[in-house]
């Protein structure tokens, strides 16, 4: 052999063990991406999630939504709901997402807090000749 192919030969030799040790990963290092990820995965579904219940909410806006139409409220089949973590609302964040009380229902179980566009249902009484004060919740 000649000394240029007996470098090159040496050089990919230590180009290879070098690889070769820092392709493999320790228990722990594995352990802190995993960590690393899980905190990634939450970050990105809370803010998914955040854009979901904005759109959620503006369609009820929008359309007028009912409880009953939506599956939740009085009549709504109980599910238990899974989630990875219990949710807190604390401070001024949780505050605004608080759920309001109703304070008009109908006969139908729509309930309306009073507050943001007047659903449906609470249009659809009025032009029927009700009054709002009939539909205050006692």
């Amino acid at each position: 052999m000649n000394s240029l192919t007996d470098t090159t030969l040496v050089g990919m030799l230590i180009l290879f063990f070098h690889h070769h040790h820092m392709a493999k990963k320790t228990f722990l290092e594995v352990q802190k991406q995993i960590a690393q990820l899980q905190k990634e995965a939450e970050l990105l579904r809370r803010a998914e999630a955040s854009e979901v219940l904005g759109r959620i909410k503006e369609a009820i806006a929008v359309y007028g939504f009912t409880a009953a139409e939506l599956g939740v409220g009085a009549d709504a089949p109980k599910r238990v709901v899974k989630r990875s973590k219990p949710q807190k609302l604390s401070g001024a964040r949780g505050a605004a997402r608080a759920v309001l009380s109703p304070k008009f229902r109908d006969q139908d179980g729509n309930v309306w807090s009073g507050r943001g566009p007047r659903p449906a249902w609470f249009k659809a009484a009025l032009e029927a000749g009700k009054p709002p004060e009939e539909l205050l919740v006692g």
